[in-house]
C-alpha cells in the first residue's frame, strides 16, 4: 500500500531554496519558484487544465483530471485534506501527454473532502485544490431517512443496559452483516442461473438462508403486485443493443389501464416519454413494455426499477462495457478561414461523445459540426471557418477517458489582403483518412465476432443446463421406479419442478404433453404426502411432445378500411389450426381469409371495420396463442377531394376566398386552419365552419399580404392528417425600386436602368410607363410604354439640360405608383476622380516601375488612359514622363527618363471623354539606383530607462558594407511577452531615430525585446537583448525623502496618532513597522503605497507609548527610521500638602505623589507661594522629581500659603493647596546687662544641615541637586564630578543662596553618570558631601 502526504502537512523547502510566488496562466493555481532565475529553456510547473469541483451520486465513478506542463517534466502527486489516499480506494492514472487522473470507483460519502493536486520539478511547485461532494441517493438515503423517522430517544435505563451489552451486540453485528436492499431487488427479478453471479459481489455465502428469505420476499412482492397487475411474465434484463442504446422489456396486464408507470434509476425517478429521441423512452406493443436508453454512456450505469402506482414490478442492473480510444486525436494545422477536422475511433459503438474546445463544451451549430459514422465508431468534430483566436486545445471525452490535440491556425500573411476581409476557403484540414476507416472496419468486425461468440456460448450453456436437468430428473425417476424413493424424495422432486405422469391414463385428444403444460399450483395435503406409488413415476420411453407454437401472435393495430394480418408459427406443417374471436370460432368468409403457409398460420381480415377489433386466439393440438387487433379510425381525406383542395385559389384584392374540405374519422376531431404557419381564429374577416365530416374556411376582404400557404390540420385520438393549398391575392404592383443607375450620360443621350418592383402583385410586369420633365418647365412629356425591361435609352435630349423621369410598372391588375428619379444632366463634362497613389514596384539606376489602380469615380464614361508626371526632390516643377498626346493605356509603366542617384516622386491622373481628371496624391520618394541589400544588426542595444508601464531603448545604427549590407533607413521595435511565442511590432512604420519608448506594459511582467533595421532592400536580422526585461523602474535603494521628520511625538490618550514617511525605492519595497523592536499590535493600522507609508493608532492609549521603527526593504537594500511616540493625559493633582519647619527661617513642603507618577516617567512637580505682603503667586521651585522641598527666607510675622502642581508633557494639573503658614513675632522686654567685655570670636567651621541625596534621572531630562551649608564666615562652595571641578563648566547651573546650594543639569546625558561631591571651606575648616547620579537609558 502506498501512502501520500496529507495536504495539511507543511511542504519543506530545501536549504538554499527561495520561495518566489509566480502568476499562473490558469486562475486558482498557485506556483512557487525555488530559484532566483530560471535557466534558459527551463520552466516552472503549471496547469493548462485544472481539476474541476465535482458533485456526484454515491456509488458512481468519480474522477479528477488535470493537464500539467513544465520543463523538466513535473512529478504529480494527489492529497486530500482529511485522510489518506490509498490504493484500495483510489486509482492514480497517467494518461500521457501531461494528463493525470485521480479515480475513485464506487464513490461513497466518506470520500467527500477537499483534494489537492501538486506538480513539482527542481525549479518550482504548482498546486491547486478541488472539492468533491457526494450525494446519498436511493436505498441508503431512504433507509437513513426511515431510521431518522423511527428513531426513539433512549432513556437513561436503556443507555445503561446498552453499555452492559455493548460487547455482545457488537459481536452479533459482526456475525450478521446487513445486506443491501439493492441485492434483494436484483434477486427478485433475476433467473435462478444468475443467483451465484449476483451473490458474489455482496459476499453472500449462506445460500440456504438466502433462498429462504428470498422466498418470503417473493410472496410479499407477489401480494403487492397482485393489487395492480393481473399477469406478469417474460422479464428480460437490460442488455446493450448494436445501435448504441440499451433495452429491457417485460409483459404485464394492468388491472387499471390508467395506472401510472414510473422508472427509477438508483432510487431516483427519471423522466421518460413515448418518443425515443429523448434519453429514456417507453414503447408499448400490446402487453409488452419496452424501456430504452438512448446514447448509452458510463453515467447510465446503475439499478433500474419499474413501478406501477408505487408498487415495484421489475428491477435490473446495467453495467455498460468499458470504452476506450483506439485512435486518438491528432494535431491539426489549418490556414485562416479554412475548415479543420478532428477524428477519433472508439472501441464500442456510441451515439455521441463530449467535445471540448479550450475547456468549454461544444455543441452542434453554425460554428461546429459534430459527426458520427454509421457504425458509431468514428466521431468527428469540424471547426468551420477557422480564425486565429480559435487556436488552442480541443478534446474528446468519454466518461474517464479523454484525448486532446492542438488546433494551429496560420494567419494569412498576404500583404494584398491586409486590412481586408479574407475569403472563406473551401478546403478542409485534418481528418484521419483511409487509416481510420480501416481501423473502424476491423473493430466493427471484431465486435460482431464477439457478439456471435457470446450468443453461441449462451446457447451452449442453456443446452447444457437443460441436458443436465433432464439427466437429473431421469436418475431420480429411475430411483423411484426401483422403489428406493422415500416420501421426502418425492416431495423434493416436486419442489424442483419435475412432472410425474400417470402411465395408466391415456392422453386425451388435443391435450398437450404434461412436460409442456402450464403448471397449476395444487395445495399439498397430508393424504397426498403419505401416498406411495407402487408403479413407475416416469415412463421408460420418451413421450413425443406433440405440436406446439414456435412463434406466437403479436398485437396488431390496423387503420379502418385497410387489411390486417395475424400470423403464428407451428412446429408441424400438418396440424390444423382453429381461429377464435372473443371466444367464438370464426371461419373463412368474403372478409376473412384463413391461410396455411407451411408452418405459418395466417388470419387475414380485409377492409377492417371497428367491429373487427377484439381478442383473437389460434388453437392447434391443444395449444393456443392470443393477440389483440386494434382498429384505429384516424382522420382521412378522399384523394379526389384532396387533389381539388390543393389547387391554388387566385383572387383579387378585397375579394372573398373560401376553402372547403371533407373528411372522415373517429370523433371527436380537432380542426385547425393555418396561414403561413400561423393559426387562424374567428375574426371580423375570418370565418371557420366545422362539422363532423366537413370544414370550411372563408376569408373576406383579402389583402395582398395574406398570400401564401393555407393548411388544414385534423387530429383525433388515432392520428393526425394535414392538407395544404395556396392562396394568391392579386393586386397592383409596388413602384419600381431605385436608385436609378446612369449607364451613360452625354450630349446626345441618357441611358438609365432601375430595379423591378419589390412585389409584382402576383402578375408579371407587362410594361414600364415613362414620363420626362425638363428641369425649369412645368410640362411633362409622355414617353409611353417601353416594354418589360427595366432600362431606357433617351436620345431626344438637349446638351447641358437636366431631366427628371417618372417611372411606373404595369401588370394585368393595374399600374403602380410612380418612382421619381434624381435630376440627370445630358452632355455635362464629368471628369474622372483621382487614381490610387502610385506604388513603386521596383527601382533601378535607369528605370523605375510604377503600378496603380483605376479611380472609383470614372465620370460616367470609360477611362481612355492615364497621364504620369514626375518631380525631382527639392523641385516644384512636374513634368510628363511620356508625350502629352500619348497617354498610358495600362495601369503599369516603366519610367526610363531618370538620372541615376536622383530622388523622384510620381503622380497620375485619369483621362475620359471629358478630359484629364484630378491627379492622385504623389508617391513616396524613390532613388533611381539599383536595389539595396538589407541592413545588418543594430549595435549596442540597451535599456536606457524603464518604469512599471514603459521601457526606453537606445542603440547605434548598424555598420555598412558595400554589396553586403547597406545603410539602414529605419527601425522596427518588436516585443514578445515571456509566455507568448509570437513577436509583435510596437511601431507600424519605421522610425528614423535610434531610440524608442515602449508604452502600455504590464507591471512586473517579463518581456523579450528586439530591434530590426530596415531599408529599401528589406528588413535586416533582428538584434535581441541578451535577457528578458521586467517592467519596472531601475533598482533604487530605499531612501526617505522627508527632510524635517519628527523623532518625538506627544499625544493625548484617546486621540489618534499618525506617522507618515515618504520614500523612493525600486522595485516596490516591502515595509515593516516595529514597536520597541517587536511587530506592531493589531490596534495599529498601516497603509502603504509605492512611495509612502502611514502608521495610525485610531485611539491611542498609554501602553502605545514607545519607539516605532519603519523598515523599508527591497532587493537593493533597506533603510530604517524611528520615532518616539509618547501617549499621556492631563496630569492629576498631587495629594495633600503638609508644612513643617526644620530650620529657623525655612519651611519644608511635603505632599503625597500624584496617581500618574508611576504611569509617566517624565512627570514632575512645581511649587508656588503667596505671602500676605505681596498677595501674588510666585513660582518657588520647578522640575521637582521628589515629594519634598525646603523653602527659605520665611519671614516671621508674614502669612504664607503654598500650592503644588503636577506637570508633564501635556501641561499643569489642578493645584493642591497647603494650609496657611505663619511664624509669630515674639516681643520681649528689652533689658541690657552689660557684662564685662571680653574678646570673643564667632567663627564656626562649615557643616551640612541638609546633605545631598542620591538621584536617578532619565536620559534627556533635567536633574536638580540641593543641599544646605552653614558656617561663619560664609564658606566657599565647590562642586565636583569624578573629582573634577564643575564651577567653571557652563553645562551646569550652580547657585548658592543663603547657604542653600543647588546645581541643575539641564539635559541629562550618558556622560553625566557618576559621583558628584560638594566641598564647603572657610578659614575655620572644610567639609565634604557626595552623592551618585544614575542615568536611566
Amino acid at each position: 500500500m502506498f501512502k501520500i502526504r496529507r495536504s495539511k502537512e507543511e511542504e519543506p523547502t530545501a536549504p538554499g531554496q527561495v520561495r518566489i510566488k509566480v502568476k499562473s496562466m490558469v486562475p486558482g493555481v498557485m506556483i512557487t519558484q525555488h530559484v532566483e532565475e530560471l535557466p534558459e529553456g527551463m520552466t516552472n510547473p503549471d496547469f493548462t487544465r485544472k481539476p474541476i469541483a465535482l458533485t456526484i451520486q454515491e456509488g458512481k465513478l468519480a474522477f479528477f483530471r488535470a493537464i500539467v506542463v513544465g520543463t523538466p517534466t513535473p512529478t504529480v502527486t494527489w492529497m486530500r485534506n482529511n485522510g489518506e489516499i490509498t490504493e484500495e480506494r483510489y486509482k492514480i492514472v497517467d494518461e500521457g501527454a501531461g494528463e493525470y487522473q485521480l479515480q475513485m470507483p464506487g464513490v461513497s460519502s466518506d470520500l467527500a473532502d477537499t483534494y489537492k493536486c501538486c506538480a513539482r520539478n527542481e525549479y518550482g511547485t504548482a498546486f491547486v485544490t478541488v472539492t468533491l461532494n457526494v450525494i446519498e441517493v436511493g436505498f441508503k438515503k431512504a433507509r437513513a431517512m426511515q431510521e431518522s423517522r423511527t428513531a426513539v430517544r433512549e432513556t437513561p435505563e436503556d443507555f445503561k443496559k446498552a453499555l452492559k451489552n455493548k460487547v455482545n451486540m457488537a459481536a452479533k453485528a459482526d456475525k450478521k452483516p446487513e445486506i443491501d436492499d439493492k441485492f434483494w431487488e436484483l434477486l427478485l427479478s433475476a433467473d435462478k442461473k444468475d443467483y451465484e453471479s449476483i451473490c458474489a459481489p455482496y459476499g453472500i455465502t449462506d445460500f440456504r438462508g438466502m433462498l429462504k428469505k428470498l422466498s418470503e420476499k417473493k410472496m410479499e412482492r407477489e401480494e403487492e403486485q397482485s393489487k395492480v397487475v393481473e399477469r406478469l411474465c417474460n422479464l428480460k434484463p437490460i442488455e446493450l443493443k448494436p445501435g448504441g442504446g440499451a433495452e429491457f422489456e417485460l409483459e404485464m396486464s394492468l388491472k387499471d389501464p390508467t395506472s401510472k408507470i414510473f422508472l427509477f434509476k438508483d432510487g431516483v425517478m427519471v423522466p421518460f416519454d413515448l418518443e425515443t429521441e429523448i434519453k429514456h423512452g417507453l414503447k408499448q406493443v400490446g402487453k409488452k413494455f419496452v424501456f430504452s436508453i438512448n446514447g448509452v454512456d458510463q453515467d447510465d450505469a446503475g439499478l433500474y426499477q419499474v413501478e406501477v402506482d408505487g408498487v415495484k414490478i421489475f428491477s435490473t442492473e446495467f453495467k455498460p462495457p468499458p470504452v476506450d480510444f483506439l485512435v486518438k486525436l491528432e494535431d491539426v494545422k489549418a490556414e485562416e478561414r479554412e475548415d479543420a477536422m478532428f477524428q477519433c475511433v472508439v472501441s464500442q459503438p456510441m451515439k455521441r461523445i463530449s467535445w471540448l474546445g479550450k475547456t468549454v463544451a461544444l455543441e452542434q451549430g453554425e460554428k461546429y459540426d459534430i459527426l458520427v459514422s454509421e457504425d458509431m465508431l468514428i466521431h468527428s468534430l469540424v471547426v468551420k471557418d477557422c480564425l486565429v483566436v480559435e487556436q488552442g486545445i480541443y478534446a474528446a471525452v468519454i466518461a474517464l477517458k479523454s484525448c486532446s490535440a492542438w488546433l494551429i491556425v496560420e494567419a494569412d500573411k498576404d500583404p494584398a489582403t491586409k486590412g481586408k476581409k479574407k475569403v472563406r476557403k473551401t478546403t478542409r484540414a485534418g481528418g484521419g483518412g483511409a487509416d481510420i476507416l480501416k481501423i473502424a472496419e476491423e473493430q466493427q468486425a471484431k465486435l460482431m465476432q464477439d457478439r456471435e461468440e457470446l450468443i453461441a456460448r449462451a446457447r451452449a450453456e442453456a443446452a447444457a443446463a437443460a441436458e443436465a436437468a433432464a439427466r437429473a430428473a431421469a436418475e431420480k425417476a429411475e430411483a423411484l421406479n426401483a422403489g428406493e424413493a422415500t416420501t421426502d424424495e418425492v416431495e423434493e422432486i416436486k419442489e424442483e419442478g419435475v412432472k410425474v405422469e400417470k402411465t395408466a391414463e391415456p392422453k386425451k385428444e388435443g391435450e398437450a404433453p404434461a412436460e409442456l403444460e402450464e403448471e397449476e399450483e395444487v395445495e399439498p395435503t397430508e393424504e397426498r404426502r403419505k401416498r406411495v406409488r407402487t408403479g413407475p413415476l416416469v415412463p421408460d420411453t420418451v413421450i413425443d411432445p406433440g405440436v406446439y407454437f414456435t412463434a406466437g401472435m403479436s398485437d396488431v393495430t390496423a387503420i379502418i378500411g385497410t387489411d390486417a394480418e395475424l400470423v403464428c408459427k407451428l412446429s408441424s406443417e400438418d396440424c390444423e389450426a382453429f381461429w377464435y374471436k372473443d371466444g367464438k370460432e370464426i371461419t373463412a368468409s368474403d372478409d376473412i381469409c384463413i391461410v396455411k403457409d407451411g408452418n405459418f398460420r395466417k388470419l387475414m381480415i380485409k377492409n377492417c371495420k371497428e367491429d373487427d377489433a377484439g381478442k383473437y386466439r389460434c388453437e392447434a393440438d391443444g395449444r393456443k396463442t392470443e393477440a389483440s387487433l386494434c382498429v384505429d379510425d384516424p382522420p382521412r381525406i378522399n384523394p379526389d377531394d384532396l387533389t381539388e383542395f390543393m389547387k391554388p385559389v387566385v383572387i383579387k384584392t378585397g375579394k372573398e376566398a373560401s376553402f372547403e374540405l371533407s373528411f372522415v374519422g373517429r370523433e371527436p376531431m380537432k380542426i385547425q386552419w393555418y396561414n403561413e404557419g400561423e393559426e387562424l381564429f374567428e375574426e371580423s374577416h375570418t370565418r371557420i365552419e366545422r362539422s363532423s365530416t366537413n370544414s370550411r374556411l372563408v376569408l373576406t376582404k383579402c389583402q395582398r399580404k395574406i398570400t401564401g400557404e393555407i393548411k388544414i390540420k385534423i387530429k383525433n385520438e388515432c392520428g393526425t392528417t394535414e392538407a395544404i393549398t395556396q392562396l394568391v391575392v392579386l393586386d397592383r404592383p409596388t413602384p419600381p425600386m431605385g436608385p436609378v443607375d446612369i449607364i451613360e450620360s452625354n450630349a446626345t443621350c441618357i441611358d438609365i436602368k432601375w430595379k423591378n418592383p419589390r412585389d409584382d402583385g402576383g402578375s408579371p410586369i407587362t410594361d414600364y410607363i415613362l414620363e420626362r420633365q425638363q428641369i425649369g418647365r412645368n410640362s411633362r412629356k409622355k414617353l409611353g410604354k417601353i416594354g418589360p425591361e427595366a432600362k431606357y435609352r433617351d436620345t431626344d435630349v438637349d446638351h447641358g439640360r437636366k431631366y427628371c423621369y417618372h417611372i411606373r410598372a404595369e401588370t394585368d391588375q393595374g399600374t403602380s405608383d410612380l418612382m421619381e428619379t434624381d435630376d440627370i444632366q445630358a452632355g455635362t463634362k464629368a471628369y474622372p476622380g483621382p487614381p490610387s497613389i502610385p506604388k513603386i514596384e521596383s527601382a533601378f539606376k535607369d528605370c523605375i516601375n510604377l503600378a496603380w489602380y483605376a479611380p472609383t469615380n470614372t465620370g460616367g464614361t470609360d477611362i481612355l488612359g492615364y497621364n504620369i508626371e514626375k518631380r525631382k526632390k527639392g523641385s516644384n516643377l512636374w513634368g510628363f514622363v511620356h508625350p502629352a498626346d500619348q497617354p498610358i493605356r495600362g495601369k503599369t509603366h516603366a519610367c526610363k527618363d531618370v538620372v541615376e542617384g536622383l530622388e523622384y516622386e510620381f503622380r497620375i491622373s485619369a483621362i475620359n471623354i471629358s478630359g484629364a481628371g484630378e491627379a492622385s496624391a504623389p508617391s513616396e520618394f524613390v532613388f533611381a539606383r539599383d536595389p539595396k541589400e538589407p541592413p545588418g544588426q543594430v549595435i549596442d542595444l540597451k535599456v536606457t530607462d524603464s518604469t512599471y508601464t514603459t521601457l526606453s531603448l537606445g542603440w547605434t545604427k548598424p555598420t555598412e558594407e558595400e554589396g553586403v549590407r547597406d545603410e539602414a533607413k529605419g527601425y522596427f521595435v518588436e516585443l514578445r511577452p515571456a509566455e507568448n511565442p509570437e513577436w509583435s511590432r510596437c511601431n507600424s512604420s519605421p522610425i528614423i531615430v535610434t531610440s524608442f519608448t515602449i508604452i502600455g506594459l504590464k507591471s512586473m511582467a517579463m518581456y523579450w525585446v528586439r530591434v530590426v533595421a530596415t531599408n529599401e532592400g528589406g528588413d535586416g536580422e533582428p538584434q535581441e537583448l541578451d535577457n528578458y526585461i521586467i517592467a519596472m523602474p531601475p533598482p533604487v535603494r530605499p531612501q526617505f525623502t522627508d527632510k524635517k521628520s519628527k523623532n518625538f511625538i506627544v499625544m493625548k490618550a484617546g486621540n489618534s496618532a499618525r506617522v507618515n514617511y515618504n520614500f523612493v525605492a525600486s522595485p516596490v519595497p516591502t515595509i515593516k513597522w516595529l514597536k520597541d523592536g517587536l511587530p506592531v499590535g493589531k490596534n495599529v493600522t498601516v497603509s502603504n503605497t509605492d512611495n509612502s507609508s502611514q502608521l495610525m493608532i485610531p485611539s491611542s492609549e498609554r501602553q502605545d507609548t514607545g519607539i516605532y521603527t519603519i523598515i523599508v526593504k527591497n532587493m537593493v537594500g533597506q533603510e530604517t527610521s524611528s520615532v518616539e511616540i509618547r501617549v499621556t493625559d492631563d496630569p492629576k493633582p498631587p495629594g495633600p500638602v503638609e508644612l513643617e519647619e526644620n530650620v529657623l527661617g525655612t519651611v519644608t513642603v511635603c505632599w503625597d505623589p500624584s496617581p500618574d507618577e508611576k504611569k509617566d516617567d517624565r512627570l514632575h512637580y512645581m511649587i508656588t507661594k503667596r505671602d500676605s505682603v505681596k498677595c501674588t503667586w510666585q513660582t518657588v521651585a520647578d522640575h521637582l522629581f521628589n515629594n519634598k522641598y525646603t523653602i527659605i527666607n520665611i519671614m516671621p510675622g508674614t502669612q504664607y500659603k503654598f500650592r503644588v502642581y503636577t506637570k508633564n508633557d501635556m501641561g499643569l494639573s489642578e493645584p493642591s493647596e497647603s494650609p496657611f503658614w505663619e511664624v509669630k513675632k515674639i516681643k520681649e522686654t528689652f533689658s541690657l546687662n552689660l557684662p564685662k567685655s571680653k574678646t570673643c570670636s564667632f567663627d564656626t567651621p562649615p557643616s551640612f544641615s541638609v546633605p545631598l541625596k542620591k538621584h536617578n534621572s532619565p536620559e534627556s531630562y533635567e536633574c536638580y541637586m540641593t543641599c544646605a551649608v552653614t558656617g561663619i564666615p560664609r564658606p566657599h562652595v565647590t562642586w565636583y564630578r569624578n573629582n573634577i571641578s564643575l564651577n567653571t563648566n557652563t553645562n551646569y547651573f550652580i547657585s548658592n543662596t543663603c547657604g542653600v546650594c543647588s546645581m541643575v543639569i539641564l539635559k541629562v546625558g550618558p556622560n553625566d553618570d557618576g559621583e558628584y561631591m560638594v566641598t564647603a571651606e572657610n578659614s575655620v575648616g572644610r567639609v565634604d558631601c557626595s552623592t551618585k547620579l544614575v542615568v536611566e537609558g
